[in-house]
Protein backbone atom coordinates (compact mmCIF):
# COMPACT_ATOMS: atom_id res chain seq x y z
CA UNK A 1 0.00 0.00 0.00
CA UNK A 2 2.68 2.35 1.18
CA UNK A 3 4.58 1.67 -2.32
CA UNK A 4 1.38 2.06 -4.58
CA UNK A 5 1.07 5.97 -2.48
CA UNK A 6 5.06 6.24 -3.20
CA UNK A 7 4.33 5.59 -6.79
CA UNK A 8 1.05 8.25 -7.12
CA UNK A 9 3.00 10.61 -4.87
CA UNK A 10 5.81 10.28 -7.72
CA UNK A 11 3.27 10.39 -10.83
CA UNK A 12 1.81 13.86 -8.83
CA UNK A 13 4.89 15.46 -8.72
CA UNK A 14 5.89 14.49 -12.22
CA UNK A 15 2.97 16.59 -13.51
CA UNK A 16 3.07 18.95 -11.10
CA UNK A 17 7.03 19.67 -12.72
CA UNK A 18 5.81 19.30 -16.23
CA UNK A 19 3.01 22.21 -15.61
CA UNK A 20 5.99 24.40 -14.01
CA UNK A 21 8.13 24.09 -17.18
CA UNK A 22 10.48 21.20 -16.48
CA UNK A 23 11.34 18.86 -19.56
CA UNK A 24 10.00 15.03 -19.16
CA UNK A 25 13.79 14.32 -18.32
CA UNK A 26 14.48 16.87 -15.57
CA UNK A 27 11.41 15.58 -14.22
CA UNK A 28 12.28 12.12 -13.92
CA UNK A 29 15.07 12.79 -12.44
CA UNK A 30 13.57 15.38 -9.93
CA UNK A 31 11.50 12.48 -8.58
CA UNK A 32 13.87 9.64 -8.95
CA UNK A 33 12.13 7.59 -12.00
CA UNK A 34 13.94 6.19 -14.81
CA UNK A 35 12.56 8.19 -18.08
CA UNK A 36 11.11 5.70 -19.69
CA UNK A 37 8.84 5.29 -16.32
CA UNK A 38 8.09 9.56 -17.10
CA UNK A 39 7.39 8.38 -20.69
CA UNK A 40 4.81 5.45 -20.05
CA UNK A 41 2.91 8.00 -17.92
CA UNK A 42 2.81 10.58 -20.55
CA UNK A 43 2.23 7.61 -23.10
CA UNK A 44 -0.88 6.64 -20.97
CA UNK A 45 -2.34 10.02 -20.69
CA UNK A 46 -2.75 10.14 -24.82
CA UNK A 47 0.84 11.68 -25.40
CA UNK A 48 -0.27 14.99 -23.45
CA UNK A 49 -1.48 16.27 -20.35
CA UNK A 50 -4.54 15.38 -18.56
CA UNK A 51 -7.46 17.43 -19.81
CA UNK A 52 -7.16 21.13 -18.19
CA UNK A 53 -3.39 20.26 -17.07
CA UNK A 54 -1.47 21.00 -20.34
CA UNK A 55 0.91 23.81 -19.85
CA UNK A 56 0.24 27.25 -21.87
CA UNK A 57 3.13 28.88 -23.79
CA UNK A 58 2.45 32.87 -23.99
CA UNK A 59 2.56 31.96 -27.95
CA UNK A 60 -1.23 29.99 -27.18
CA UNK A 61 -4.62 30.58 -26.12
CA UNK A 62 -5.79 29.37 -22.74
CA UNK A 63 -8.74 27.99 -21.28
CA UNK A 64 -8.74 31.39 -19.03
CA UNK A 65 -8.22 33.22 -22.17
CA UNK A 66 -10.76 31.82 -24.14
CA UNK A 67 -13.75 32.24 -21.34
CA UNK A 68 -12.49 35.65 -20.92
CA UNK A 69 -13.26 36.08 -24.91
CA UNK A 70 -16.14 34.49 -24.61
CA UNK A 71 -17.56 36.79 -21.75
CA UNK A 72 -16.20 40.06 -23.45
CA UNK A 73 -17.84 38.73 -26.79
CA UNK A 74 -21.25 38.61 -25.34
CA UNK A 75 -20.93 42.15 -23.36
CA UNK A 76 -20.64 43.43 -26.82
CA UNK A 77 -16.81 43.97 -26.97
CA UNK A 78 -15.11 43.89 -30.72
CA UNK A 79 -12.30 42.39 -31.50
CA UNK A 80 -9.68 45.10 -30.98
CA UNK A 81 -10.53 45.73 -27.33
CA UNK A 82 -10.56 41.76 -26.69
CA UNK A 83 -6.99 41.87 -27.67
CA UNK A 84 -6.25 44.87 -25.29
CA UNK A 85 -7.79 42.91 -22.57
CA UNK A 86 -5.59 40.04 -22.92
CA UNK A 87 -3.02 41.92 -24.36
CA UNK A 88 -2.87 39.97 -27.54
CA UNK A 89 -2.57 40.76 -31.05
CA UNK A 90 -5.71 41.42 -33.12
CA UNK A 91 -5.35 39.24 -35.53
CA UNK A 92 -5.15 36.33 -33.16
CA UNK A 93 -8.43 36.98 -31.47
CA UNK A 94 -9.69 37.69 -35.07
CA UNK A 95 -8.10 34.37 -36.02
CA UNK A 96 -9.91 32.49 -33.30
CA UNK A 97 -13.31 33.63 -33.47
CA UNK A 98 -13.17 32.84 -37.09
CA UNK A 99 -12.28 29.32 -36.50
CA UNK A 100 -14.44 28.58 -33.36
CA UNK A 101 -17.68 30.65 -33.66
CA UNK A 102 -20.75 29.02 -35.16
CA UNK A 103 -21.63 29.74 -38.83
CA UNK A 104 -25.19 29.96 -38.22
CA UNK A 105 -25.45 32.30 -34.86
CA UNK A 106 -21.73 33.43 -35.07
CA UNK A 107 -21.74 32.40 -31.15
CA UNK A 108 -18.34 31.93 -29.95
CA UNK A 109 -17.97 28.64 -28.02
CA UNK A 110 -14.51 28.30 -25.89
CA UNK A 111 -14.43 25.13 -24.54
CA UNK A 112 -14.83 23.35 -28.23
CA UNK A 113 -11.98 25.84 -28.89
CA UNK A 114 -9.85 24.56 -26.27
CA UNK A 115 -10.44 21.09 -27.22
CA UNK A 116 -9.96 21.48 -30.66
CA UNK A 117 -6.35 23.18 -29.61
CA UNK A 118 -5.79 20.27 -27.35
CA UNK A 119 -6.40 17.52 -30.09
CA UNK A 120 -4.06 19.66 -32.11
CA UNK A 121 -1.59 19.45 -29.86
CA UNK A 122 -1.24 15.85 -30.03
CA UNK A 123 2.25 14.27 -31.02
CA UNK A 124 3.36 12.41 -32.99
CA UNK A 125 0.84 13.36 -35.61
CA UNK A 126 -0.39 11.17 -38.28
CA UNK A 127 0.67 11.40 -42.03
CA UNK A 128 -1.44 12.88 -44.33
CA UNK A 129 -0.12 10.96 -47.70
CA UNK A 130 -1.87 7.77 -46.85
CA UNK A 131 -4.52 7.05 -49.24
CA UNK A 132 -2.80 4.02 -51.47
CA UNK A 133 -4.15 5.95 -55.43
CA UNK A 134 -2.44 9.37 -53.79
CA UNK A 135 0.46 7.50 -52.75
CA UNK A 136 1.12 5.41 -56.74
CA UNK A 137 0.11 8.70 -58.57
CA UNK A 138 2.90 10.84 -56.04
CA UNK A 139 5.53 8.07 -56.98
CA UNK A 140 5.44 7.48 -60.15
CA UNK A 141 6.00 11.45 -60.54
CA UNK A 142 9.26 11.35 -58.19
CA UNK A 143 10.27 8.51 -60.39
CA UNK A 144 10.12 10.96 -63.26
CA UNK A 145 12.10 13.12 -61.33
CA UNK A 146 9.78 15.85 -60.91
CA UNK A 147 10.19 17.88 -57.81
CA UNK A 148 7.67 17.55 -54.73
CA UNK A 149 6.10 21.63 -55.28
CA UNK A 150 6.32 20.16 -59.21
CA UNK A 151 3.81 16.91 -57.92
CA UNK A 152 1.47 19.29 -56.01
CA UNK A 153 1.04 21.78 -58.91
CA UNK A 154 0.21 18.90 -61.18
CA UNK A 155 -2.31 17.38 -58.63
CA UNK A 156 -4.47 20.44 -58.20
CA UNK A 157 -4.65 20.68 -61.97
CA UNK A 158 -4.80 17.25 -63.21
CA UNK A 159 -7.39 16.17 -60.19
CA UNK A 160 -9.39 19.43 -59.76
CA UNK A 161 -12.37 19.55 -57.19
CA UNK A 162 -10.62 16.17 -55.76
CA UNK A 163 -9.26 17.26 -52.40
CA UNK A 164 -8.19 13.31 -51.35
CA UNK A 165 -5.88 13.00 -54.33
CA UNK A 166 -4.08 16.83 -54.16
CA UNK A 167 -1.32 17.35 -51.73
CA UNK A 168 1.02 20.13 -50.62
CA UNK A 169 4.81 20.07 -51.49
CA UNK A 170 5.49 19.92 -47.81
CA UNK A 171 3.67 16.92 -46.92
CA UNK A 172 5.58 14.80 -49.99
CA UNK A 173 8.87 16.34 -48.11
CA UNK A 174 7.60 15.02 -45.09
CA UNK A 175 7.00 11.77 -46.22
CA UNK A 176 9.98 11.69 -47.66
CA UNK A 177 12.31 12.97 -45.03
CA UNK A 178 10.56 11.82 -41.65
CA UNK A 179 10.09 8.39 -40.89
CA UNK A 180 6.36 7.20 -40.32
CA UNK A 181 5.12 10.28 -41.55
CA UNK A 182 3.72 8.57 -44.96
CA UNK A 183 3.87 5.74 -46.98
CA UNK A 184 6.21 6.94 -49.47
CA UNK A 185 9.17 4.29 -50.43
CA UNK A 186 12.37 5.12 -48.67
CA UNK A 187 14.51 5.50 -51.25
CA UNK A 188 12.37 7.57 -53.42
CA UNK A 189 14.82 10.30 -51.44
CA UNK A 190 17.39 9.43 -54.51
CA UNK A 191 14.99 10.91 -56.91
CA UNK A 192 14.64 14.72 -55.46
CA UNK A 193 16.90 17.51 -57.08
CA UNK A 194 20.01 16.81 -53.91
CA UNK A 195 19.46 13.39 -53.82
CA UNK A 196 19.69 13.77 -49.71
CA UNK A 197 17.21 11.57 -46.99
CA UNK A 198 17.29 14.48 -44.52
CA UNK A 199 16.92 18.39 -44.89
CA UNK A 200 20.67 20.15 -44.56
CA UNK A 201 21.15 23.97 -44.41
CA UNK A 202 23.39 24.87 -46.94
CA UNK A 203 25.61 28.23 -47.12
CA UNK A 204 26.36 30.64 -50.11
CA UNK A 205 30.03 30.02 -51.17
CA UNK A 206 31.67 32.69 -53.22
CA UNK A 207 34.78 31.83 -55.74
CA UNK A 208 37.19 34.69 -56.98
CA UNK A 209 37.11 35.02 -60.79
CA UNK A 210 39.95 36.42 -62.95
CA UNK A 211 39.74 39.21 -65.35
CA UNK A 212 37.77 39.30 -68.44
CA UNK A 213 39.01 41.71 -70.73
CA UNK A 214 36.28 44.27 -73.19
CA UNK A 215 33.12 42.70 -70.97
CA UNK A 216 29.69 44.96 -71.23
CA UNK A 217 28.51 44.69 -67.82
CA UNK A 218 24.71 43.30 -67.24
CA UNK A 219 23.88 47.18 -66.28
CA UNK A 220 24.27 47.59 -70.35
CA UNK A 221 21.89 44.72 -71.04
CA UNK A 222 18.37 45.99 -73.31
CA UNK A 223 15.41 46.30 -70.40
CA UNK A 224 13.92 43.76 -72.98
CA UNK A 225 15.89 40.61 -71.66
CA UNK A 226 15.21 41.94 -67.93
CA UNK A 227 11.38 41.79 -68.15
CA UNK A 228 11.19 38.29 -70.39
CA UNK A 229 8.88 39.61 -72.30
CA UNK A 230 11.06 39.01 -75.79
CA UNK A 231 12.43 35.49 -76.22
CA UNK A 232 15.90 35.15 -77.17
CA UNK A 233 17.55 36.12 -74.28
CA UNK A 234 19.96 33.20 -72.57
CA UNK A 235 21.71 32.94 -69.33
CA UNK A 236 24.84 30.58 -69.22
CA UNK A 237 27.34 29.06 -66.76
CA UNK A 238 29.45 25.88 -65.88
CA UNK A 239 28.66 23.28 -64.15
CA UNK A 240 32.05 21.61 -62.81
CA UNK A 241 33.02 18.11 -62.23
CA UNK A 242 35.87 15.99 -60.32
CA UNK A 243 39.18 17.96 -59.81
CA UNK A 244 37.53 20.77 -62.12
CA UNK A 245 38.79 18.90 -64.66
CA UNK A 246 35.62 18.25 -66.60
CA UNK A 247 32.54 20.22 -67.02
CA UNK A 248 29.30 20.90 -69.02
CA UNK A 249 28.02 24.24 -70.45
CA UNK A 250 24.63 25.24 -69.39
CA UNK A 251 22.04 27.54 -71.26
CA UNK A 252 18.80 28.49 -70.55
CA UNK A 253 16.12 30.85 -72.06
CA UNK A 254 15.32 33.60 -69.87
CA UNK A 255 11.38 33.78 -71.03
CA UNK A 256 11.17 29.85 -71.38
CA UNK A 257 13.49 28.78 -69.00
CA UNK A 258 14.50 25.95 -72.23
CA UNK A 259 17.84 24.70 -71.99
CA UNK A 260 20.45 23.51 -73.67
CA UNK A 261 23.63 21.77 -72.70
CA UNK A 262 27.23 22.17 -73.81
CA UNK A 263 29.55 19.34 -74.68
CA UNK A 264 32.96 19.51 -73.35
CA UNK A 265 35.05 16.52 -73.82
CA UNK A 266 37.85 18.43 -73.50
CA UNK A 267 37.88 20.56 -70.33
CA UNK A 268 36.37 24.37 -69.82
CA UNK A 269 39.69 26.26 -70.87
CA UNK A 270 38.38 29.55 -73.08
CA UNK A 271 39.31 28.13 -76.11
CA UNK A 272 37.19 24.95 -75.70
CA UNK A 273 33.80 26.92 -73.98
CA UNK A 274 34.66 28.93 -77.11
CA UNK A 275 33.96 26.41 -79.11
CA UNK A 276 31.39 24.30 -77.15
CA UNK A 277 29.36 27.63 -77.01
CA UNK A 278 29.58 28.28 -80.85
CA UNK A 279 28.43 25.52 -82.08
CA UNK A 280 25.20 25.43 -79.80
CA UNK A 281 24.34 28.34 -80.39
CA UNK A 282 24.83 28.60 -83.96
CA UNK A 283 21.63 25.46 -83.82
CA UNK A 284 19.35 28.54 -83.03
CA UNK A 285 17.11 30.93 -85.63
CA UNK A 286 18.65 34.12 -85.26
CA UNK A 287 15.94 35.83 -83.43
CA UNK A 288 16.35 33.65 -80.80
CA UNK A 289 20.18 34.82 -80.13
CA UNK A 290 19.99 38.10 -79.02
CA UNK A 291 21.92 38.07 -75.82
CA UNK A 292 23.45 35.77 -73.29
CA UNK A 293 24.42 36.31 -69.80
CA UNK A 294 27.25 35.02 -67.92
CA UNK A 295 29.12 35.13 -64.58
CA UNK A 296 32.55 36.57 -64.80
CA UNK A 297 34.62 33.43 -65.06
CA UNK A 298 37.74 33.25 -67.12
CA UNK A 299 35.97 30.50 -69.35
CA UNK A 300 34.61 33.67 -70.95
CA UNK A 301 38.26 35.02 -71.70
CA UNK A 302 37.33 34.25 -75.81
CA UNK A 303 34.03 36.26 -75.63
CA UNK A 304 34.17 38.28 -78.61
CA UNK A 305 35.15 35.51 -80.62
CA UNK A 306 31.70 34.02 -79.81
CA UNK A 307 29.86 37.49 -79.96
CA UNK A 308 31.56 37.38 -83.83
CA UNK A 309 30.99 34.03 -84.97
CA UNK A 310 27.20 33.95 -83.41
CA UNK A 311 26.38 37.30 -83.56
CA UNK A 312 24.62 37.52 -79.87
CA UNK A 313 25.79 39.96 -77.59
CA UNK A 314 26.95 38.56 -74.32
CA UNK A 315 26.62 40.36 -71.18
CA UNK A 316 28.58 39.99 -67.60
CA UNK A 317 26.97 40.03 -64.31
CA UNK A 318 28.33 41.86 -61.07
CA UNK A 319 30.99 40.05 -59.30
CA UNK A 320 29.34 37.45 -56.30
CA UNK A 321 25.54 37.92 -57.78
CA UNK A 322 24.16 34.54 -58.88
CA UNK A 323 20.85 35.88 -58.70
CA UNK A 324 21.78 38.09 -62.05
CA UNK A 325 20.99 34.56 -63.81
CA UNK A 326 18.60 33.05 -60.79
CA UNK A 327 17.10 31.15 -64.17
CA UNK A 328 20.30 29.49 -65.01
CA UNK A 329 21.12 29.10 -61.40
CA UNK A 330 17.98 27.10 -60.75
CA UNK A 331 18.58 24.77 -63.74
CA UNK A 332 22.00 23.97 -62.19
CA UNK A 333 20.66 22.93 -59.22
CA UNK A 334 18.20 20.67 -61.01
CA UNK A 335 20.84 19.49 -63.29
CA UNK A 336 23.13 18.12 -60.20
CA UNK A 337 20.53 14.81 -59.72
CA UNK A 338 22.08 13.95 -62.95
CA UNK A 339 25.35 15.07 -62.68
CA UNK A 340 26.06 14.75 -59.18
CA UNK A 341 29.16 17.06 -57.35
CA UNK A 342 32.58 14.94 -57.27
CA UNK A 343 31.59 13.27 -60.17
CA UNK A 344 33.57 13.21 -64.23
CA UNK A 345 31.52 14.78 -66.42
CA UNK A 346 33.51 13.42 -69.07
CA UNK A 347 32.14 10.46 -69.00
CA UNK A 348 29.34 11.78 -70.46
CA UNK A 349 28.43 11.72 -74.28
CA UNK A 350 27.14 14.53 -76.27
CA UNK A 351 23.71 12.25 -76.92
CA UNK A 352 23.55 12.05 -73.04
CA UNK A 353 23.31 16.11 -72.24
CA UNK A 354 20.68 15.88 -75.25
CA UNK A 355 18.60 12.74 -72.93
CA UNK A 356 18.80 15.15 -70.01
CA UNK A 357 18.31 18.27 -71.43
CA UNK A 358 15.10 16.86 -73.27
CA UNK A 359 13.66 15.57 -69.86
CA UNK A 360 14.24 18.67 -68.20
CA UNK A 361 12.44 20.72 -71.02
CA UNK A 362 9.68 18.62 -70.86
CA UNK A 363 8.51 18.73 -67.18
CA UNK A 364 6.58 21.13 -65.93
CA UNK A 365 7.81 24.23 -64.21
CA UNK A 366 5.42 26.12 -62.05
CA UNK A 367 7.23 29.37 -63.02
CA UNK A 368 5.39 28.96 -66.30
CA UNK A 369 1.68 28.23 -65.28
CA UNK A 370 2.33 24.53 -65.11
CA UNK A 371 3.82 24.52 -69.00
CA UNK A 372 6.84 22.98 -69.40
CA UNK A 373 9.77 24.64 -71.26
CA UNK A 374 9.12 22.87 -74.39
CA UNK A 375 5.66 23.74 -75.03
CA UNK A 376 6.31 26.80 -73.71
CA UNK A 377 8.96 27.79 -76.83
CA UNK A 378 7.00 25.40 -79.10
CA UNK A 379 3.89 28.20 -78.58
CA UNK A 380 6.43 31.06 -79.30
CA UNK A 381 7.65 29.90 -82.31
CA UNK A 382 4.33 28.88 -83.60
CA UNK A 383 3.42 32.77 -83.03
CA UNK A 384 6.76 33.97 -84.71
CA UNK A 385 5.82 35.93 -87.81
CA UNK A 386 8.91 33.95 -89.49
CA UNK A 387 7.52 31.28 -91.30
CA UNK A 388 10.37 29.57 -91.48
CA UNK A 389 11.32 29.60 -87.71
CA UNK A 390 9.25 26.51 -86.35
CA UNK A 391 11.78 23.79 -87.98
CA UNK A 392 14.53 25.55 -86.96
CA UNK A 393 14.91 23.72 -83.61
Amino acid sequence: MGGNQASRDRHDRFWQLLRQGYTAGAACEAVKVHRSQGYRWIKAAGGRFPVGERPQSGRYLSQDDRLKIADLRLAGAGVRRIAKELGRAPSTISRELHRNSRQNSGAYRPYAAQKRCDLRALRPKPGKLTDPRLVAVVEERLRKNWSPQQISDDLKRVFAGRREMQVSHETIYQSLFVQGRGHLRADLHRHLRTGRAVRQPRGLHFTSKGRIRDKIMISERPAEASDRAVPGHWEGDLIVGSASGSAIGTLVERTTRYLMLVHLPDGHSAENVRDGLVATISTLPAHLRRSLTWDQGTEMARHREVTLATDMAIFFCDPHSPWQRGSNENTNGLLRQYFPKGTNLNAHSAEHLLEVATELNQRPRKTLSGITPAASLEKLLLNSPEPSVATTL
